[in-house]
């Protein structure tokens, strides 16, 4: 689940730094990290876990309903994870994360973003759980001769 896939993740962080909101979206979780960094004198910057948008349409619209008191963004760019939650943080993608934020923000944003990614590696670690024991998603090879 943790190969390289063609990740170029140079282009990863230059992209968390220059866009003006990131999604960030797990495939084999079905839910996507929301990074924006847009503030005023009210809202801070976003960090938040979601569900996966069926369409770019659909991922504006529930950013305006998260952030109403801003516009939609000019642009969202999406970016495929298909490695480990764990790796955001060995390969320096979520440090580009909190200091993105940590600009944006005069308040710390250590609180909001540890609970994102805690919320991740729980979420990583059902459907870890999930796939082994066998789920409505996942059906198991080898099964105990008991039924368990």
């Amino acid at each position: 689940m943790d190969g390289d896939f063609g990740i170029d993740i140079g282009e990863i962080k230059k992209s968390i730094d220059v866009a003006e909101v990131v999604a960030l979206y797990f495939p084999l979780l079905r839910k996507t990290l929301i990074v924006d960094p847009r503030h005023n004198a009210v809202d801070g910057p976003m960090i938040k876990v979601v569900a996966m948008a069926k369409s770019p349409h659909d991922r504006f619209r529930s950013l305006r309903k998260l952030r109403p008191r801003f516009g939609s963004p000019e642009t969202i760019t999406v970016i495929p994870w298909t490695r480990y939650v764990e790796s955001l943080k060995r390969l320096g993608v979520w440090q580009m994360i909190q200091e993105r934020l940590q600009q944006a923000s005069q308040a710390s944003i250590v609180a909001p973003c540890d609970k994102a990614y805690n919320e991740l590696a729980r979420l990583e670690r059902k459907e870890t759980i999930e796939a082994i024991r066998g789920s409505d998603r996942y059906e198991t090879l080898w099964q105990r001769p008991d039924g368990r």
